[in-house]
């Protein structure tokens, strides 16, 4: 193991990451990613935007979601060329999520938000099964909602009580997180991270130092690493250059946090690349790290919403494709 450990930073430390520019054909904010392979990702955003590479990103085909041109798609989870689902974040009846099974010539509409004050902000499924769904709070309690059939049906879970306004940001689909079918994550603008390890039966609450002073602060985004390892980014979007308080560092799944430093602005994302190498991104750049979060390094200048492994989306239809070598 410790020679295993030791070849895996001895990689990071060597890496060479780079953002190579694709052309998506879109000029749409792009803010929902989802990763399948080295040739298959998918991308949506606003105006009713889903795109699917299935050659490594050299060719985006729009996938048309009938009657959803005005929708904001700020969330996907895919697990093939052919099977993804797809929310759409907005007031109300604005926040739906859609499926499909053939690579997206056709949809069905699997939920619509009943309440017309809510705000739904990501999904997050483990298989093709089973699935989470995290909305901003009503009537006092975040909107955790779980399936187990694919989005057929869906079982709303009981949370702590939200303080007044709490809920989440739809910047990237990443304030909510899975590992396995039963363990949850996910972050709020009261920078507040909760945790459910029995798919949302029971949960605890910790407290991150991120800035959340705001409406436009709080946490945008939860990575999961090796050993108990979280990080947690945000900051005020409205302020992206403001480099305080954007970074908070767990060791132990969760449980506790302490204030980390590096990422040179608001981050809307963040995810591991492998056990010590993390890339964080957001409208001012995109940073990397090499030792799991502890110490930054610039990576890019061009502004981006939402990254997976081997891909990063932004405004104006901007697609990178991230290379590790």
């Amino acid at each position: 193991m410790r020679l295993l450990v030791a070849f895996v930073l001895a990689l990071s430390l060597t890496a060479q990451v780079r953002f190579v520019p694709q052309n998506s054909g879109v000029n749409a904010s792009l803010r929902g990613l989802a990763t399948v392979s080295d040739q298959v990702a998918w991308a949506s955003g606003t105006v009713g935007t889903i795109l699917l590479t299935t050659d490594g990103g050299n060719t985006w085909r729009r996938r048309t979601v009938p009657g959803a041109e005005d929708l904001d798609f700020r969330d996907l989870a895919a697990f093939g060329a052919r099977q993804a689902f797809a929310l759409s974040s907005g007031v109300g009846d604005k926040s739906r999520i859609y499926s499909t099974i053939d690579g997206g010539a056709s949809w069905r509409l699997l939920k619509t938000n009943p309440d017309p004050k809510g705000f739904w902000d990501a999904i997050a499924f483990s298989d093709p099964q089973h699935g989470v769904l995290m909305g901003d709070s009503v009537d006092g309690m975040v909107v955790i909602e779980t399936t187990t059939d694919g989005g057929i049906t869906w079982q709303r879970r009981t949370t702590p009580p939200a303080l007044p306004g709490e809920g989440g940001f739809a910047a990237s689909g990443t304030c909510l997180v899975v590992r396995g079918k039963r363990e949850i994550w996910f972050g709020t603008v009261a920078a507040r991270v909760f945790h459910s390890r029995d798919s949302g039966k029971t949960w605890t609450v910790s407290e991150t130092p991120l800035r959340q002073a705001e409406p436009s602060a709080g946490i945008f985004s939860l990575a999961v690493g090796p050993r108990g390892a979280l990080l947690a980014v945000g900051g005020d979007y409205r302020k992206p250059e403001q480099a305080k308080q954007v970074l908070s560092i767990s060791t132990d799944a969760g449980k506790s946090w302490t204030l980390g430093s590096g990422p040179r602005g608001f981050r809307s994302a963040v995810i591991f690349l492998n056990p010590k190498l993390v890339v964080t991104v957001g409208t001012s750049g995109a940073d990397l790290s090499r030792d799991g979060g502890r110490t930054w390094e610039p990576l890019e200048s061009a502004g981006y919403n939402a990254v997976q492994p081997g891909w990063a989306v932004g405004p104006e239809g901007r697609i990178a494709r991230v290379l590790v070598k």
